[in-house]
C-alpha cells in the first residue's frame, strides 16, 4: 500500500513559515466523531503521566476505553496521574508500567511485560519525547535527545510491531502511532554528511550543541528512518503512522529548557499554543479515527502531510541508507533484523 505522504513530495517545498502560520494559527481544531466507542479496547501511551500524553489518556477514556496502560519514567508521577484519571473514569482499568526511554534494557523489559501481561492490545501511542537544555549522554553512549526522540522511540516501535499484530482482535489491524513534530520540516541537520552519522551527534567537537536544533534533527531522523521502514509494514496487520500535535500549551516537552530559551518557550506557548486537549485530539485522530489511508503517513493538522523535504530529494537517499544501516546495526542486540523479516 503506497504511502499518501510519499505521494505529496511536490508539496514538501512549500514555504515553511507560511505552513507554520497556517498550522498554528489558521487551522481549526477538529472534534473526534461522536460515534467513536472504544469499549473493550486496550491502549498504551508512553509518557502518559503529564502533558499531551495525559490529555490523550483523558480523551481515550472519554471514548469509553476499557483498559489503559501509562508507560512512564517515574512510577510516582504515573500513579498520581492514574489516580486522577481513575477518579474521573472509575470503571476503567488503569495500570502504570515503568519505561525508561534512555535504557535499552528497560525498553526490552517493557515489551516483555506487554507480551506476558496483556492478552489484548488495540492502540499504542509512542508519545515520550524531550527537548534538552544542555548536552548530556546517556548510558547507551548517545546524546540524550537523539536517544529518546529517535533511537529508543524507533526501537520500541519495531519491538511493538509483532505484539501489536498478535494481540489485536482477529480480523482487525493493530494501531501504532508515533508522535513526531512539524519541526522535522525545519531541521538544518548540519552533520548530515558526517560518516559515521549517528556518533557525530555524540561529540560536540564534531557537531556543536544547540538544544532546539538537536530536537529538530532528532525528529527529522524519525522521518528518514520511517520512510525506509515502510516496506516492512503491512497495514492489514498493524496500521503505523506519525502524528504532529502542534505547539501546545501545558506541554511538558520543553521541561528542561532553561535560561532565555526556556522563558521564551513558556511565553510563546502560553500566547500561541493550542489547547492541550486539541493537541491530544490529533493523537486520537491518527491512532483511532483515521484508517488504512493514514498508514505510512505523517499526519498533521488532522490531514495527511508530506514528510520532511529531504525524503524526496536525490541527496536524501544516501543519507537515509546510511541512517538505516547504522540504526539497524545499533539495534542488532534486540534481534530487529529477524523481526523485520517476519513483518515484511
Amino acid at each position: 500500500m503506497a504511502s499518501k505522504s510519499m505521494q505529496l513530495g511536490h508539496e514538501a517545498g512549500a514555504s515553511l513559515m507560511r505552513s507554520f502560520i497556517k498550522s498554528q494559527f489558521l487551522t481549526k481544531p477538529q472534534r473526534t466523531p461522536s460515534d467513536i466507542d472504544l469499549t473493550g479496547q486496550v491502549a498504551i501511551i508512553t509518557g502518559g503521566s503529564s502533558g499531551l500524553g495525559y490529555h490523550a489518556a483523558l480523551h481515550l477514556l472519554s471514548l469509553k476505553l476499557s483498559h489503559l496502560i501509562l508507560a512512564v519514567r517515574s512510577l510516582d508521577k504515573g500513579k498520581s496521574a492514574a489516580n486522577q484519571l481513575q477518579a474521573r473514569y472509575p470503571t476503567a482499568k488503569i495500570h502504570v508500567w515503568h519505561l525508561e526511554m534512555t535504557s535499552y534494557e528497560s525498553i526490552r523489559a517493557f515489551c516483555r511485560q506487554v507480551e506476558t501481561d496483556l492478552p489484548r492490545l488495540d492502540i499504542t501511542i509512542l508519545n515520550a519525547g524531550i527537548v534538552k537544555g544542555h548536552f548530556k549522554k546517556c548510558s547507551t553512549g548517545h546524546e540524550e535527545s537523539i536517544q529518546v526522540n529517535y533511537l529508543s522511540t524507533f526501537l520500541l516501535a519495531i519491538l511493538m510491531l509483532p505484539l501489536s499484530k498478535s494481540k489485536a482482535p482477529t480480523g482487525k489491524p493493530g494501531r501504532l502511532t508515533i508522535v513526531s513534530s512539524g519541526t522535522a520540516l525545519w531541521a538544518k541537520f548540519p552533520n548530515r554528511d558526517r560518516r559515521p552519522l549517528l556518533p557525530s551527534f555524540d561529540d560536540t567537537n564534531i557537531t556543536s550543541w544547540d538544544g532546539v536544533e538537536r530536537y529538530f534533527s532528532s525528529k527529522m531522523l524519525g522521518h528518514l528512518f520511517f520512510v525506509r521502514l515502510l516496506p516492512y509494514l503491512n497495514p492489514d496487520e498493524v496500521i503505523v503512522n506519525l502524528v504532529e500535535p502542534g505547539m501546545c500549551k501545558d506541554s511538558d516537552l520543553h521541561r528542561e529548557a532553561t535560561g532565555p530559551t526556556g522563558v521564551f518557550l513558556k511565553v510563546y506557548k502560553a500566547l500561541t499554543g493550542r489547547k492541550p486537549e486539541d493537541g491530544a485530539r490529533t493523537y486520537v485522530d491518527a491512532a483511532v479515527v483515521k484508517g488504512k489511508e493514514s498508514h505510512g503517513c505523517f499526519c498533521m493538522d488532522w490531514k495527511i502531510h508530506p514528510f520532511t523535504q529531504l525524503v524526496y530529494l536525490p541527496e536524501g537517499q544516501p543519507i537515509m541508507n546510511v541512517l538505516w544501516e547504522e540504526t539497524i546495526a545499533e539495534f542488532e542486540f534486540a534481534g530487529v533484523r529477524d523481526i523485520l523479516k517476519i513483518t515484511k
